[in-house]
């Protein structure tokens, strides 16, 4: 009996010791005061949109308004915000790869140490007691060891490469602009993508009647991405019931990509609500996918995603980011890759990209993923107009509105909408080529995508470099720091599309191609370092 409780003993200290799991009561939590008294004990995870978000013990996101907070709870999140800002402006984020974590290996080592320790003390002791208890200790030991590792595993989260972000939406500048903080990795877009006419195939009853109209997706409305993506125990399912208001996942040139269901249940692809790109606009006129945008993979390196769920997680293509051919995927719609990361793929057929969330996520009470971008509507929301085909959607010259064309009943109807840069916005709906009426909305005033390269590399903020004559007619000419060896030269109209491309430029540009307007210069050299300005073609 005496060696029974004995090994008994000795077993449960050893899981004790090292069975132990990691959790949060372990770490100093704050109580925030609210101007009416309430406290919430949690730790500051971020500020969007004038909302704190507060992280409490269960690890759920609380969410309190910045102007209800005490006074010294404002401040405290001012210093906060501010600390993270000035972290993000050096680029000191440290980065980890996901897999094996180094407490993970330590304890690994701990624990084989321990057992060899064993090992000799039976052998050279030969007793009955140890050889007896010797198994029993073993198997403790090694659960121990598992139960420690799948559960802490939960709480101890990766972190994501800020420079596979990076390059993963660096082809799509200057139409996306990104920066982080150490919780999430931001995206700045109007959600208007430039490889592909938009609305073109909409058909039957698909078509809600709303159009284009870019969205500030900027500052404090960024998409956040997760830069410490956990695996959840119990993925939520992309369904007709989760996540039906609201995105999943966003594409690398900053368009949001929805849940294929829809609120009724059906799918909104086979439905013939998309048009040829998997894309249609939401209730406010906000463009956005519906299935994985699969030709962005002609558009990005082959060994990047096409998009990143709002989990943390990649989407890649049909191929593997090695090339290889896809693998089997499960229940999610994706797997683990050679390097131990998990990723999902986009198909063709449903899912067609997530099925499954597999990161843990948060959802509000209507099961809309938080925290997300907002679209801003300029107008109500109208009803499906049935047996319409949409045939085009094509800017107007100005860079300020679009032309919708589309057919039904036998004829050719359009809508003809733009805006001013004060926020006025004019609908105007012709039947035939015949104006049948004029709309006008007061709406929000059209932003700008900040121009700073998210890069393949580090931009390099020593380089200052200027361009002459601005306005230019005719040739720019280059004023470079005298280190700098220009290798490729890129200029980029309004829409992010590459109007000119050059190798080993000389410091001047012929630029009589271009049509009068606004561009971006980006030059890059060998070591990607990369220097970019505007100018104005007259």
């Amino acid at each position: 009996m005496k060696q029974i409780v004995f090994s008994l003993l000795l077993a449960l200290s050893i899981q004790f010791s090292f069975g132990h799991d990691i959790h949060e009561h372990a770490l100093p939590l704050h109580h925030w005061q609210t101007k009416s008294g309430t406290t919430i004990e949690g730790s500051f995870s971020m500020m969007k949109n004038e909302m704190v978000y507060i992280e409490d013990h269960h690890h759920q996101l609380q969410q309190i308004p910045f102007a209800q907070l005490s006074f010294n709870d404002q401040l405290d999140v001012q210093k906060k915000v501010s600390r993270i800002n000035a972290l993000n402006a050096t680029h000191e984020i440290s980065v980890t790869p996901k897999g094996f974590s180094k407490s993970d290996f330590m304890n690994m080592m701990l624990i084989i140490s321990v057992l060899a320790f064993v090992i000799f003390i039976s052998i050279k002791l030969k007793t009955r007691v140890v050889r007896w208890s010797l198994p029993i200790i073993t198997f403790l030991m090694l659960f121990s060891f598992f139960g420690f590792t799948n559960k802490s595993l939960q709480l101890l989260q990766s972190t994501t490469s800020i420079s596979f972000l990076d390059s993963a939406f660096a082809p799509f500048v200057p139409n996306v602009h990104t920066f982080h903080d150490t919780t999430y990795y931001y995206v700045e877009s109007k959600g208007i993508p430039t490889t592909h006419e938009m609305m073109v195939g909409i058909s039957n009853h698909g078509w809600q009647q709303q159009v284009p109209i870019p969205q500030c997706y900027i500052g404090t409305n960024a998409w956040p991405i997760p830069l410490h993506p956990s695996m959840a125990t119990a993925p939520i399912p992309v369904d007709s019931i989760h996540f039906t208001r609201g995105a999943i996942a966003l594409a690398v040139n900053g368009v949001a990509i929805f849940n294929v269901h829809t609120n009724t249940g059906v799918d909104s692809y086979l439905d013939g609500q998309l048009d040829n790109y998997g894309g249609h606009c939401g209730r406010a006129d906000d463009y956005h996918y519906h299935t994985a945008p699969l030709h962005l993979a002609a558009y990005t390196n082959s060994n990047m995603p096409i998009a990143i769920g709002l989990d943390g997680y990649a989407v890649y293509g049909s191929t593997e980011p090695n090339g290889s051919a896809m693998q089997t995927l499960d229940a999610n719609h994706g797997h683990y890759g050679n390097n131990g990361v998990y990723h999902y793929h986009g198909t063709t057929a449903a899912p067609y990209m997530i099925a499954r969330m597999a990161g843990n996520v948060t959802e509000d009470n209507t099961h809309q993923l938080i925290p997300q971008a907002a679209a801003h509507p300029v107008r109500p929301s109208l009803t499906p107009l049935s047996g319409a085909l949409i045939t085009h959607c094509t800017p107007n010259s100005a860079n300020n509105g679009y032309n919708l064309t589309y057919t039904r009943n036998g004829q050719t109807d359009s809508v003809v909408y733009s805006w001013t840069s004060n926020g006025q916005y004019t609908f105007k709906y012709y039947t035939n080529g015949n104006l049948d009426s004029t709309v006008n909305r007061n709406g929000f005033v059209q932003c700008t995508v900040p121009f700073t390269n998210t890069g393949v590399s580090e931009l390099n903020q020593a380089f200052t470099f200027s361009v002459f004559p601005n306005p230019v007619m005719e040739t720019l000419n280059l004023s470079l720091p005298a280190k700098y060896q220009t290798d490729e030269a890129s200029i980029y109209n309004l829409q992010g599309r590459e109007m000119l491309h050059l190798h080993h430029p000389a410091t001047s540009i012929n630029i009589q191609s271009l049509a009068p307007g606004v561009y971006f210069l980006k030059l890059e050299n060998e070591k990607k370092q990369i220097l970019q300005t505007k100018f104005v073609v007259q």
